[in-house]
């Protein structure tokens, strides 16, 4: 199971390969793109980084960050540069950008992979710092210490793997979770539950979010995301 999916924007097809192989041996989910604008063709907003060369035919890996940190749905996914621009001017761009680390090239492969799981543990301890924050979307809010749920400032009721799988949703907007991550995150410490279970949970609690219902959208064959 994949915890974090992982894109690489290089125009470098045997690095693509190398990387690819060696960050999904350390437990990642990697897909590679050879242009920015292949980039582009994809759902983004699914990604938890980005690798991004800068580079790169029409579309360099500069442009494509700022194109990534001006859309709504992709604007906080973070992402690093790999290249071999490595003049002081370059990598103040690249970090005025908002990169979360500039690698010049050529790199050792292992120091790589430390330094996207850094960026990553880095933005977890962040996000983890919000884990007593009362989550609110639109006239939806969770109150995370009383266990609450309130529509319209209506509380609601929803039992514990309901209000486990609505967290997980609000958290994480406008990323595709499968049954096995819903479940790893959502039934922890339980005995394996069937898709079915997994199921019924989710359309108990379409029902009872209201105008809501139609944020969690099912993607066939893959599973489940709450879209903004």
């Amino acid at each position: 199971m994949y915890l974090y999916r992982i894109l690489v924007v290089d125009d470098e097809e045997d690095l693509c390969e190398i990387l690819q192989f060696n960050l999904e041996n350390s437990g990642f989910k990697v897909d590679v793109v050879y242009s920015a604008e292949e980039a582009l063709m994809k759902d983004l907003s699914v990604y938890s980084l980005l690798l991004i060369d800068v580079m790169m035919g029409d579309i360099s890996g500069f442009k494509l960050a700022h194109i990534v940190r001006k859309e709504p749905d992709t604007s906080s996914i973070p992402f690093i540069f790999i290249t071999a621009k490595t003049n002081e001017n370059d990598r103040i761009t690249g970090f005025a950008i908002g990169a979360e680390d500039y690698i010049s090239k050529p790199f050792l492969t292992h120091e790589l992979i430390v330094r996207v799981k850094s960026v990553i543990s880095r933005l977890n301890k962040i996000k983890k710092l919000k884990i007593n924050e009362d989550i609110l979307f639109h006239n939806l809010e969770m109150r995370l210490i009383s266990k609450k749920v309130l529509l319209n400032n209506i509380e609601i009721s929803l039992t514990r793997k309901e209000f486990g799988i609505l967290r997980l949703f609000l958290e994480n907007k406008n990323h595709l979770f499968t049954r096995k991550e819903i479940f790893s995150h959502v039934w922890s410490g339980d005995k394996v539950v069937s898709n079915r279970t997994i199921d019924v949970n989710i359309m108990r609690l379409r029902k009872k979010i209201g105008t809501y219902e139609n944020n969690i959208v099912t993607r066939l064959g893959y599973g489940y995301c709450f879209e903004e």
